[in-house]
């Protein structure tokens, strides 16, 4: 992706980003008066075909924050319209954050250019349903959903994920790191980026709690984590400049702390490009977040946006995400009804070890943590 994003079941992000202006927007044209809004589920509408009728009738699909280089996006969106065509996809603010999304929620209350759904970091899915913004509504394979990745009144659900990862430029790094020790070696000065600012960024903050867990901190203890970037900035090896495909590609964000699925994602795009990207999944540091899917529940386009999220989460749509290098969601359940890719998944980077999941009170923790010291661990 383009910039930082946020996630769920590892629990994510910190809310801290510029609202969206909604200075001089035109009022909702939408007139439907499908029964799509209240609809908890496709049965809700007719089933799943009047479900696409109502959203050919509907006509349109508003995104946001969706690069189509962020596990397999473009792919996905390409896929959607393939499927439904006559329904067009508006994709806003592809390089946005989960707070952009939900301040777009807010601020366009009503208005036809409101996003119909979000793909939201658990924390702010979290306090998006708080909030009463969320729709709940129930996929077809809801209920092969895990327990601890989808809210019980469906208001959200997890989808997709990873690991947080190590990218490498070979080219330019003569030995590439591969756990969170190597990132204080000398040789490595000016070249360690994250994927944006951990106080508005999934990847961002899961590297920071990543390096957390990789020295000496804890679920209950992120402090470690900001502390290592602190000698990170302080030894000269932290690389200010937050790593996009663009600053992979130019060589100027050699090293990359991102999930793996973004940094796999690289080593093929630029294969031809020159660029010899390595990906490693540091043992120093196993940490993994999985991204929530959500619907708007005030969405000007609401078959559109409940179509949308069925197909996410159907085999198609979960083998999308596998083909980008995310792990699915429905992985499992996928392989059990032999429908997986397994082409995609044998490409998955390697993992050993078991991640750590922090529940939502440690995650709540650790967001204020960073949140409160992140400027100061590397200012200067």
């Amino acid at each position: 992706m383009t910039v930082p994003r946020v996630a769920a079941i590892a629990a994510t992000l910190v809310a801290s980003a510029l609202a969206l202006s909604a200075c001089g927007a035109a009022p909702s044209t939408n007139t439907s008066t499908s029964s799509a809004a209240t609809a908890t589920s496709a049965a809700g509408v007719g089933g799943l075909d009047a479900l696409a009728t109502a959203a050919k009738k509907e006509g349109a699909l508003h995104v946001i924050a969706l690069p189509p280089d962020w596990a397999n996006y473009g792919a996905v969106i390409a896929g959607f319209q393939k499927k439904y065509p006559g329904i067009k996809i508006t994709s806003e603010n592809p390089s946005g954050s989960s707070q952009d999304e939900v301040n777009a929620i807010t601020s366009r209350k009503g208005q036809d250019r409101a996003p119909d759904v979000v793909d939201l970091g658990s924390t702010f899915a979290l306090s998006a349903a708080s909030q009463g913004l969320l729709a709940p509504y129930k996929v077809a394979d809801y209920t092969k959903i895990p327990a601890a990745q989808k809210d019980s009144q469906a208001r959200w659900y997890n989808d997709y994920g990873g690991y947080i990862s190590i990218g490498c430029d070979a080219k330019k790094v003569k030995t590439c790191p591969t756990t969170f020790a190597d990132l204080l070696k000398p040789q490595y000065k000016g070249q360690v980026a994250l994927n944006g600012n951990p106080t508005k960024s999934g990847s961002a903050f899961g590297g920071v709690f990543a390096a957390a867990l990789a020295n000496g901190g804890s679920l209950d203890n992120i402090q470690p984590g900001l502390d290592f970037f602190g000698k990170l900035k302080k030894n000269g090896n932290y690389n200010p400049v937050e790593s996009t495909p663009a600053t992979v590609e130019s060589g100027e964000t050699p090293i990359s702390i991102d999930w793996d699925y973004l940094n796999a994602g690289y080593a093929t795009e630029f294969k031809s490009k020159g660029v010899d990207w390595k990906v490693s999944v540091p043992s120093d540091g196993l940490y993994a977040q999985y991204y929530s899917q959500a619907i708007n529940k005030t969405a000007p386009h609401p078959a559109a946006a409940r179509l949308w999220e069925e197909y996410l989460y159907s085999a198609e749509g979960q083998n999308l995400w596998l083909q980008g290098y995310a792990r699915p969601v429905l992985m499992d359940a996928l392989k059990t009804a032999g429908t997986l890719d397994a082409t995609a998944a044998a490409k998955l980077p390697t993992v050993s070890g078991t991640a750590q999941f922090p529940t939502q009170a440690q995650s709540d923790k650790a967001q204020k943590v960073v949140t409160d010291g992140w400027s100061k661990a590397v200012a200067g």
